[in-house]
């Protein structure tokens, strides 16, 4: 599907996003895992979440509407059933990696495909550690999708150092480690997301080694309310179009501010953005609160190695704020854009060198600069939701506007982004 995008003239108005991707996944499945009945509001109505839904429902789960939420009838530790078929994640990374820690400890046998995509995505990251701790998992050759679970006497619990930060993995041991008798403990030198671990409520500390956390059995979950926060990956597409159109401001209404997810904020506040923080607030252990934004003028900057995991699904829009930005924009030590839905970075730059500007690949990140050359451009997706996104944000502030092609996987994340778009914009 070829999507045509025309310039706008500003942005105004206030908005309310669908739930934090992350922390919507989470929610599916720690109520499941619960015993008894939980409530979610403002689940994510993303492609991604409905595969964890999916997944969860061919494991016994019941999951409905109730009202403005979706109930979950969790069945307790050792509770999931065996599925009658292939538990299907189609896109969603997050899925194959954290259910695969739960599916670990399980006295039943699984497997775990996805669609073309996904079965390209490295899966030994999360094999490594679970294999340490006793699972039985069998992949491809090239350690992808599908995966076999079988079943074990019992897993182990295990110290795993993080060779890479990575939330996914950070939760798939968390996930097995639920499952132990005895702790098991996450080190990770470059802390990454932690809504696993504040939605269980684990123990956590900062030390010389860098951060742990631990888990048991003691910390399984119990059925409760969840209210799902809007997520800031989804809202970053509409704060760089208001900093960058002309005249404009925008309110984002409770937004995910969690710490280790926050890093787009800082770095746009950095380049010279205005973004203001209102309503502040915490619930079930995750802040959130309303963001307004305005027309600012922008220069790059040099981005911190420290940030990149709070900011990885959101270089792809930063990178759209870097072409209006005064100076050369460069992003470094980013390695995990190569094994995304796409190839991150080898997408990025060939959709900014049909712009006319010079974009130059390296193994662990891009840089680029120059002018906009191109009259009305036809962007490629690469059927990455985030990419297909950030084009068509920049297309909405080109003179001649653009096209992207292959647009349809905007549904993994966000189905309504058009129509969201057209209510904040003239």
């Amino acid at each position: 599907m070829l999507q045509e995008f025309n310039k706008i003239n500003k942005v105004e108005g206030v908005l309310e996003l669908p739930g934090d991707k992350s922390i919507s996944h989470r929610a599916v499945m720690f109520s499941s895992l619960a015993k008894g009945k939980s409530i979610i509001y403002n689940l994510s109505n993303g492609e991604d979440v409905r595969s964890t839904q999916k997944c969860f429902k061919e494991l016994g789960i019941e999951i409905k509407p109730d009202g403005k939420g979706v109930e979950v009838l969790g069945r307790g530790f050792g509770g999931l059933r065996t599925p009658a078929n292939k538990l299907d994640a189609g896109n969603s990374g997050t899925t194959t990696r954290l259910i695969s820690g739960i599916l670990a400890a399980q006295s039943f046998e699984s497997t775990i495909i996805g669609d073309e995509s996904l079965s390209r995505r490295p899966m030994k990251r999360i094999i490594f550690p679970l294999t340490l701790m006793g699972a039985k998992i069998v992949a491809t050759e090239n350690s992808t999708l599908p995966l076999k679970i079988f079943p074990v006497e019992k897993l182990n619990s295990i110290r795993y150092e993080m060779p890479v930060a990575s939330a996914q993995v950070k939760s798939a041991v968390l996930l097995a480690g639920l499952h132990c008798d005895e702790t098991t403990s996450v080190i990770e030198k470059f802390p990454s997301r932690d809504h696993t671990e504040k939605m269980l409520g684990l123990k956590t500390e900062t030390t010389p080694a860098g951060k742990i956390s631990f888990v048991s059995k003691q910390n399984y979950p119990e059925p409760k309310e969840y209210l799902v926060p809007s997520d800031i990956s989804t809202a970053a597409f509409f704060i760089v179009l208001t900093v960058l159109a002309e005249n404009s401001s925008l309110k984002i209404k409770n937004v995910s501010l969690n710490d280790t997810r926050t890093g787009v904020i800082t770095v746009l506040q950095k380049m010279g953005a205005r973004i203001e923080i209102e309503n502040k607030k915490n619930i079930a252990g995750e802040d959130l609160g309303d963001l307004v934004i305005f027309s600012s003028t922008l220069k790059n900057i040099s981005i911190d190695k420290k940030i990149i995991p709070n900011i990885i699904d959101e270089i792809p829009i930063l990178a759209v704020a870097g072409i209006f930005a005064s100076g050369r924009f460069e992003i470094k030590n980013a390695e995990e854009l190569r094994a995304k839905e796409t190839d991150r970075i080898k997408s990025i730059c060939s959709n900014l060198n049909m712009l006319g500007l010079h974009a130059e690949e390296s193994e662990d990140g891009f840089s680029f600069s120059g002018e906009i050359k191109k009259v009305r451009p036809e962007f490629n997706s690469f059927g990455d939701h985030r990419i297909a996104m950030a084009f068509g944000i920049l297309s909405l502030l080109l003179e001649d506007g653009g096209n992207v092609q292959n647009y349809e996987c905007v549904n993994i994340s966000n189905p309504d982004f058009l129509n969201q778009l057209k209510n904040v914009t003239k």
